[in-house]
């Protein structure tokens, strides 16, 4: 079936400039046009994910007799009438067009301009053929690409529009192999293709709970409609512009009902398209409040590994969001996740195990989960996967067990299960999110005396102090942080600190940092290693408050707190005190007593108690209007807050004292 222009000739592709009804000005761009004004920098190129082309080895390879014949039906389908176009698009069927150099008979001969000419004649029978065969063919990336090339994508959403069931159904099912070129999904939605296929999956509930043996002819065309149009959503929601997009059209309410469906085949795309769009806040808030999480959550038990894999990963990146967590709790969830990462025979699925992981990780957030976890023994079985080869699954491995650690509990039963030799050992790895994540599970484990003997006899603390040259600033800090208890219950501290080579050079250095979080974490590390003398000694040396005089001025709060502990740790030695005052350090530490953070309130009487060992200091205080906030700190129930608000305010009282005494003696002379 060829297309005839309007002078009668006939004429073979895509070059005719006419108009498309759903795409007005398809034709007056080219496609470096569209990408420069519709572009979308967060895809990635399709065929990254493709497996290696072996198109020239297949080409070489000897041809069968089956590429000829399929060469001899596209010239029929080039040459003949009505009928004998039907004919062979039927008897095309007949061949396997999965296979490449099947593929190729089509392209080779010319069959893909064909076949997109053919979308756009008014005869149903020839439009459905012709999308029968690109529905197979379009497994090929080259064959995709072509499609787009050929100004296909218009035509095929255009057929979205037609009232026949089997030929909407076809139209999508191309559509889910075409989009999976980033053009192919620009065009779908400039040409306004996503509402009409958001359209294809509104569908009956009761149709979604019958078997599919129990349902009529017309449902099921309904059923294979909607399964169509879910996967062609899935394949389009690589984009975050189609996300929305998606979002604008009604999507959420029409996933919600899908995930109740009893049919895997439809539930799979839309579980896939929903873990897809969690990555959105809008939709994750959409997610949690239209009561998807519990169809999620009983997917999670299904046969399916696929099911179970989008379901999982769905919830990692919902339960960002602690009502999600508390929903995934409530529903049952946290018991399937267990079961599938202790399942041997689940190893070797990444996808699941990181979705499944990364799913506990993020519920084990909330500690009402943790005690759930805990009752399943997850520690343990969590322990058994810091072997696994994947960065990706130890990142949400060691993140998950980060927050299980909190608890005293979970660091005897780490300490028990062998963990600590394990994550000592991934030290050594260069992924960042996962080096992140070791920092601050041994953070916790430092905390915990028998715990923290291991980790000296494993020499995790040079390990965890290396931390910090990575070029990533979360490592950098959590590593800070993590110091900080390894110092303050190591067997030795001092000694420890001094036995690194260039330790204290390197976190002196790191107040240099433009990163609030690094420089608050360094703080902390300084407030700490300042409590030998021998330590702050070496730490003056390096003009560490010279460094810190500089960070004075922040209005972040947690900076605040660990830089004022750092001041009050380093201002005790030599004429130090002096010279912070000399460096104008009072008065701005003296506004921090405006926080509303309490932390904050207690570092910065430590810090000003200090302080005011120098008489000048006094007085800038009280210039700077800090007694009523110390008169105020009196009253708390923090005890070490009140003895460094008293010991402050006792200092610019002995001050004032002695000055009116000397008035008094002059007056006497």
């Amino acid at each position: 079936m060829i297309a005839k222009s309007s002078d009668g000739s006939q004429h073979r592709g895509r070059k005719v400039r006419e108009q498309c009804g759903s795409c007005p000005n398809r034709f007056s761009k080219d496609k470096r046009q569209v990408v420069a004004e519709d572009s979308d920098t967060t895809e990635v190129e399709s065929d990254t994910d493709e497996e290696d082309r072996w198109k020239e080895v297949a080409r070489a390879a000897e041809i069968p007799a089956d590429y000829y014949n399929i060469q001899k039906l596209v010239k029929y389908i080039k040459a003949g009438n009505q009928t004998a176009t039907i004919v062979s698009l039927c008897c095309l069927k007949d061949y396997d067009l999965s296979t490449q150099i099947n593929q190729f008979a089509i392209s080779d001969i010319g069959g893909l301009e064909v076949l997109v000419n053919i979308l756009e004649c008014s005869d149903t029978k020839c439009c459905l053929g012709a999308l029968t065969v690109l529905s197979d063919i379009t497994l090929n990336i080259d064959i995709r690409k072509t499609i787009v090339d050929l100004d296909g994508i218009p035509l095929i959403v255009d057929i979205l529009n037609s009232s026949m069931k089997d030929l909407k159904t076809m139209a999508a099912e191309t559509l889910a192999n075409v989009c999976k070129v980033r053009l192919a999904r620009k065009y779908v939605r400039t040409c306004g293709g996503i509402p009409k296929l958001v359209d294809l999956i509104d569908i009956k509930l009761s149709i979604l709970k019958t078997p599919r043996d129990q349902l009529s002819a017309d449902d099921l065309e309904s059923l294979d409609m909607t399964r169509a149009g879910a996967r062609a959503l899935f394949t389009l929601a690589d984009s975050k512009h189609n996300m929305e997009q998606m979002r604008k059209s009604g999507i959420v309410p029409l996933m919600a009902q899908l995930l109740k469906s009893c049919h895997i085949d439809v539930v799979i795309p839309i579980m896939g398209t929903v873990r897809k769009c969690s990555s959105e806040p809008k939709f994750q808030l959409a997610i949690t409040t239209e009561g998807m999480i519990p169809d999620i959550v009983t997917h999670l038990s299904s046969e399916n590994t696929e099911l179970k894999m989008e379901g999982s990963t769905a919830i990692y990146k919902c339960a960002f969001d602690a009502n999600t967590r508390e929903l995934v709790r409530e529903a049952g969830g946290l018991e399937p996740l267990v079961t599938i990462i202790k399942d041997k025979n689940m190893r070797e699925n990444k996808p699941l195990l990181r979705g499944a992981t990364g799913a506990i990780w993020m519920s084990a957030v909330t500690d009402a989960n943790v005690k759930v976890l805990d009752q399943l023994r997850t520690v343990n079985h969590l322990v058994a996967l810091l072997n696994d080869e994947c960065d990706e699954v130890l990142t949400n491995v060691t993140g998950a067990l980060s927050e299980c650690v909190r608890f005293q509990s979970n660091r005897e039963q780490l300490r028990q299960a062998g963990g600590l030799p394990s994550m000592v050992a991934l030290l050594n790895s260069s992924h960042a999110p996962l080096l992140e994540n070791l920092a601050k599970a041994l953070k916790e484990c430092a905390e915990d005396p028998q715990s923290m003997r291991i980790l000296e006899d494993l020499d995790a603390v040079r390990l965890i102090w290396s931390l910090l040259k990575n070029t990533s600033t979360r490592v950098q800090a959590h590593a800070a942080y993590a110091i900080c208890p390894c110092v303050r219950n190591a067997t030795d501290s001092a000694e420890l600190v001094r036995s690194l080579v260039g330790a204290m050079e390197l976190v002196v250095g790191l107040l240099k940092s433009k990163d609030i979080m690094v420089l608050s974490a360094v703080c902390a590390a300084i407030a700490t290693i300042a409590q030998d003398h021998t330590n702050l000694a070496i730490l003056s040396d390096l003009r560490v408050i010279y460094k810190l005089a500089d960070l004075v001025q922040t209005t972040d709060d947690l900076l605040r707190m660990n830089l004022a502990a750092a001041v009050a740790a380093c201002a005790t030695f030599g004429n130090n005190t002096e010279e912070l005052g000399r460096l104008r350090t009072v008065t701005p530490i003296v506004t921090y007593m405006t926080s509303d953070n309490p932390l904050v309130h207690r570092s910065t009487a430590m810090a000003l108690e200090k302080l005011s060992m120098d008489p000048q200091n006094c007085i800038t205080m009280h210039q700077s209007g800090v007694v009523p906030f110390l008169l105020e700190c009196i009253g708390s129930t923090n005890k070490e807050l009140q003895l460094a608000a008293a010991g402050c305010l006792r200092n610019i009282r002995e001050l004032a004292l002695r000055a009116e005494e000397y008035l008094l003696k002059i007056d006497d002379d």
